[in-house]
């Protein structure tokens, strides 16, 4: 059929003309609300001094937003490859706030300038293909027109409504400088964090060691009895002391990362919590040591929120490595309602995947269950091929 967009195979193809005219025909019917979005967006900027104005252009951006969106999804399927939505991420509370995030969007200006040519000469090519199929003597330039006129119309809304490669350079740019602060902020607490860790744990013990030995080497003489009692409990600060040593050890790098990798590590992870956890998949070499550890406490992260706010019976770890992306995905039965804007937690987890380019996605519905998908961009080293040490 001509307006199928899948051939025989089940593979997405271009749409034939009669969808492409109904696209167009859609097009022509988008100018009212065009020309209201844009009397919305120009009034409200006018009036927002007398605060009247805020509303309205709430109102055109949602509407102007919404109908850009549409016409992403159209231009698409025109074109047949993917147009993205590259909007930056709204707050998830407070008018104003919102409001603030979508003027300071460059994607916003954009969507106005694609307004100016959708009701101008991007509205002009949809009504010429609309014109030449209702015309009798144009069915043959109908038939044959009809792509060629869409695509060009497909080709500068992806213009207009996506960002260009120098835009994408800045926004990489913006990314990773926020990112270095991220991390260079994450350093400074775990730095303060260490300090005090090291000041309340080994630090003290260690001094209630040094002055149990010193009181045994004055008793020693006079009472040797209490003398070896002193050496007893100086011993005993020992032990804990070397006990705290370890631990801070493991909360910097836990040596089984070292020694088993990630796969490793998150198995012996797995044991040492309160409920069951059930590992699955697995990684098919070493990553690098940063990116190993960083997915490690990643997970480490995520199931100590599970285990201490969501009252789960049972977690899970998938761990996996495909198309250049190092994956966990970690899921628990809890009650749900995870928020990364709501808890430090989850927004470490992000912060320090970001360092390394990578994301996080948090699915948890009130009720749950809650689904965390870590991925890191990773490539592993080649698996060492084994000749056989045989006779030719």
């Amino acid at each position: 059929m001509a307006g199928s967009e899948h051939d025989s195979g089940g593979e997405p193809s271009r749409p034939g003309p009669l969808r492409l005219t109904g696209y167009a025909a859609e097009q022509l019917l988008l100018l009212v609300p065009l020309l209201v979005t844009l009397v919305l967006v120009l009034v409200g900027a006018l009036l927002v001094v007398v605060w009247i104005g805020i509303p309205l252009v709430i109102a055109g951006l949602a509407a102007l937003r919404a109908i850009a969106q549409r016409q992403r999804r159209v231009a698409a399927r025109v074109l047949g490859s993917p147009v993205p939505t590259p909007y930056r991420p709204l707050p998830p509370h407070g008018v104003l706030p919102r409001l603030r995030t979508r003027a300071a969007d460059p994607m916003t200006w954009r969507d106005l300038l694609w307004l100016l040519w959708a009701i101008s000469y991007g509205w002009v090519l949809s009504l010429v293909v609309v014109v030449l199929l209702l015309a009798v003597v144009t069915g043959f330039l109908w038939w044959f027109g009809t792509g060629p006129l869409l695509r060009i119309r497909a080709l500068v809304d992806r213009g207009l409504l996506t960002y260009g490669s120098t835009e994408l350079l800045e926004r990489r740019v913006q990314v990773l400088a926020q990112s270095r602060a991220d991390v260079v902020d994450h350093s400074a607490a775990e730095l303060r964090r260490l300090e005090r860790d090291l000041h309340d744990g080994p630090q003290a013990r260690l001094v209630a060691l040094s002055m149990s030995l010193g009181m045994a080497e004055e008793m020693f003489d006079d009472d040797p009895e209490a003398a070896r009692r002193r050496v007893g409990e100086a011993r005993q600060a020992t032990t804990a002391a070397l006990g705290d040593l370890r631990s801070l050890v493991r909360g910097i790098h836990p040596p089984v990362l070292a020694d088993r990798g990630l796969d490793g590590a998150v198995r012996a992870l797995a044991l040492d919590l309160t409920i069951p956890v059930d590992v699955t998949g697995g990684v098919p070499g070493r990553a690098p040591a940063p990116v190993e550890s960083a997915l490690y406490f990643a997970v480490a992260e995520c199931l100590a929120n599970a285990t201490k706010h969501a009252r789960p019976t049972r977690a899970g770890v998938h761990l996996e490595h495909r198309d250049g992306l190092l994956r966990a995905t970690v899921t628990d039965d809890g009650i749900g309602g995870a928020d990364p804007d709501r808890g430090t937690g989850l927004r470490g987890v992000a912060r320090r995947l970001g360092a390394f380019d990578g994301r996080m996605e948090v699915s948890s519905p009130g009720g749950g269950p809650t689904v965390v998908s870590l991925e890191v961009p990773c490539a592993l080293p080649s698996p060492k091929t084994t000749h056989s040490s045989g006779p030719a």
